[in-house]
């Protein structure tokens, strides 16, 4: 899913715009026990427990596409009959008005998620009906072009409030304020089908982890089916390490910087794209020549790429570029630069030791102090 389809669905958790069929839950304690069930209409639930409810299903849909929201391909083992796929269509079929299914369903998320402590599960049943679009991308109301029926489930963590001192208006004191259980916003969520291309897509899952380092791969291993993930920070480094390996000795200041400006000059070409950009094997071996490998580096590259990333998996370019500076680091000295600026940093070689030399141009600022370069002295 794209930035604007996440962006779409996320909407309808609104007064506006809700149609939201029905809600399920589960409350889970630290033991694994289900101490509470539920399953209601959605239109039953208080206007002001209403609000409540879109803040958590909306955090679902909010992360950074590529990094805390991935789009997970289902394996083609959970598609035989009997596997996790069959079982969430069965989910979304119901309604959530099967209440063996859902107690199914929530035996299954217990025994595949991993946490110390107490949560809810919260399972929405939605069918929206999707507005086409005009040639410029405006919305048609008018013009449906399909149904998109799915399931939202996340899982929030609840956890005892804090103890303090509250003071009571009545009585014009402090008390010891009653510890209460709160509810707190999702660790993770996952939308199925995915609202890929405005349309139902049942061989993917959109899914959301509050931690893009920890996506909990058991869980989406066993209880989706999917594919396991790359986190963002495993797609830097595999990057890196592809960098690294091929051009081992020419792995230098100019080429780096090279390899930096030419990334940066990829995004402004794909800036009007709307799928995030990616980069593949192919591309990265173009990405080495073009900044100046030699025929030799590239030559070894295939075995570099076998070995760093065997799984040969794309790689979002917004986890492996740096679009807030552009770094240099050494063991006593950080120089961080604006990503489009990098022509003021270059390597030089001064009285016969290798620097790093920074181009003063125009205002110069030490420890907040304004300073005037020699030549202007």
């Amino acid at each position: 899913m794209i930035k604007s389809e996440l962006g779409e669905i996320k909407k309808l958790y609104t007064p506006k715009n809700c149609s939201v069929t029905r809600i399920a839950g589960c409350y889970v304690d630290a033991e694994k026990n289900k101490k509470a069930v539920f399953a209601k209409p959605f239109t039953q639930i208080p206007e002001e427990e209403m609000y409540k409810y879109f803040d958590i299903f909306r955090k679902a849909l909010s992360g950074t596409v590529g990094k805390s929201a991935l789009t997970l391909d289902i394996t083609d083992e959970a598609e035989k009959k009997g596997g996790q796929q069959e079982f969430l269509l069965k989910l979304r079929e119901s309604g959530l008005k099967d209440d063996d299914l859902l107690d199914d369903y929530y035996n299954r998320i217990i025994s595949s998620f991993e946490y110390v402590g107490n949560y809810l599960i919260l399972v929405a049943h939605d069918i929206y009906d999707v507005p086409g679009k005009t040639r410029d991308g405006a919305v048609n109301d008018d013009a449906s072009d399909d149904v998109y029926e799915y399931i939202l489930t996340v899982i929030c963590p609840v956890d005892l409030t804090e103890a303090a001192l509250s003071f009571d208006p009545k009585s014009g004191e402090f008390h010891d304020r009653k510890r209460d259980w709160i509810v707190k916003l999702p660790a993770l969520g996952y939308l199925f089908p995915a609202f890929n291309d405005r349309g139902s897509d049942i061989h993917s899952v959109m899914y959301y982890s509050k931690d893009a380092e920890n996506l909990n791969e058991q869980f989406i291993e066993l209880m989706l089916g999917a594919y396991e993930p790359m986190s963002a920070g495993s797609q830097k480094e595999t990057f890196e390490a592809i960098v690294e390996e091929t051009l081992g000795n020419e792995c230098s200041f100019g080429n780096v910087k090279n390899i930096h400006e030419e990334m940066s000059r990829m995004i402004a070409d794909a800036k009007e794209q709307l799928a995030p950009l990616t980069m593949e094997k192919n591309d990265i071996r173009d990405l080495l020549e073009g900044s100046g490998a030699s025929n030799k580096k590239l030559k070894t590259f295939e075995d570099t790429y076998e070995k760093v990333a065997p799984e040969d998996r794309p790689l979002m370019m917004s986890n492996i570029y740096s679009s807030r500076s552009f770094d240099v680091k050494t063991p006593d000295v950080v120089i961080k630069v604006k990503p489009d600026r990098t022509d003021l940093v270059n390597e030089q070689n001064v009285d016969g030791k290798d620097c790093i030399v920074i181009e003063l141009n125009g205002e110069v600022v030490v420890n907040g102090i304004n300073i005037r370069s020699d030549s202007e002295a």
